[in-house]
């Protein structure tokens, strides 16, 4: 218990240093409070995500490297509730373990407060588990949960998406946070190092390289133009997502050739000999973002997502679809 109170006190500069207007009440009490801004919605919608970081934190734990982790935590969830429209406001964290480490816990807590100011959203609670005999020496689970806000008028949920629409592709980071029980099962057989070098860095650190936020970029990008459809590309990749955003009158032509696929994945491919559908099923394989504009729209679109750091650019298009297996072929994916 005392462990846990220590962990409370480490948590709370990290929770102020993150707070936006709103927060009423925070870290401490039983339940933290968040005022939606007054004024600046007429009819608000609140939208909720809750996701995890999966085996990857076996990674982190095999390389004691904590540092990072809590920014894939909320990248997770705050990447998936801005596709519909919504600005994140606050998010709340649950951390189980085994027992508490004074030298671990708060580097983990510290990677939530640096995602948590990229972006934009307050970390107002949370809760912190500590169960012996539950978990393994060392390990440790993490999830979490993002809440934010739409004007009902301005959801984005793929109605819009029209036949000669533009889908502009994102580049992701490297993996993100999926495919990594697959990531795993490949360095057992290959018998990789996570501290060979690889790509200018160890292997290891490619692998724990943090997922990418995209809110305050897609967020400019919203208030810029109109958007038709947004897909945070995670578990399932392109295939398994971005269907979600389309109607069943329309499916996406995806050119794979039209990005650079970051070197991690085609080693992953070559040391587990997979095949390119799984591939693209497992892993986000270089687009961690995908966005749905009009094509007259396209060209200030990439611009301004350039302008705000990421790199966007043409990767396919939008076509009449008229079958009787659209959720197969919903996306199709050129070589």
């Amino acid at each position: 218990m005392d462990a846990g109170d220590a962990l409370v006190e480490a948590i709370k500069p990290i929770a102020r240093a993150t707070h936006r207007p709103g927060v009423l009440a925070g870290v401490g009490g039983f339940g933290a409070m968040f005022q939606i801004p007054p004024g600046q919605y007429k009819e608000p919608v609140l939208v909720s995500g809750t996701d995890g970081v999966g085996t990857k934190l076996k990674l982190a734990i095999e390389l004691d490297h904590h540092d990072t982790i809590g920014i894939d935590l909320v990248a997770m969830c705050v990447n998936d509730i801005v596709v519909q429209g919504a600005e994140p406001l606050f998010f709340l964290d649950y951390f189980a373990t085994g027992k508490l480490a004074r030298a671990r816990d708060p580097r983990i807590i510290a990677g939530i407060g640096a995602g948590c100011r990229q972006a934009g959203c307050a970390l107002i609670g949370g809760e912190t588990a500590e169960m012996p005999g539950l978990y393994a020496d060392g390990d440790y689970d993490h999830a979490g949960v993002a809440v934010g806000v739409v004007e009902k008028s301005k959801i984005i949920d793929g109605t819009a998406v029209r036949a000669g629409d533009v889908v502009i592709g994102i580049a992701s980071s490297g993996l993100h946070s999926n495919g990594y029980s697959l990531v795993r099962r490949v360095l057992q057989l290959s018998g990789a190092k996570l501290d060979q070098p690889f790509d200018g860095r160890a292997l290891g650190e490619a692998l724990l390289t943090p997922t990418r936020i995209y809110v305050k970029p897609l967020l400019a990008l919203m208030r810029a133009l109109p958007v038709h459809a947004c897909a945070h590309i995670t578990g399932g990749g392109l295939p398994g997502n971005v269907p979600r955003v389309l109607p069943q009158t329309a499916r996406a032509v995806i050119e794979a050739t039209r990005w650079q696929r970051p070197a991690i994945f085609d080693w992953l491919q070559a040391r587990g000999n997979i095949d390119d559908a799984e591939m693209y099923r497992t892993f986000n394989c270089g687009l961690g973002m995908v966005v749905v504009v009009r094509n007259d729209d396209a060209e200030r679109a990439v611009a301004l997502l350039n302008q705000h750091g990421e790199q966007a650019l043409v990767v396919g298009h939008i076509e009449p679809y008229a079958g009787t297996d659209w959720e197969n072929e919903a996306v199709v994916i050129r070589p």
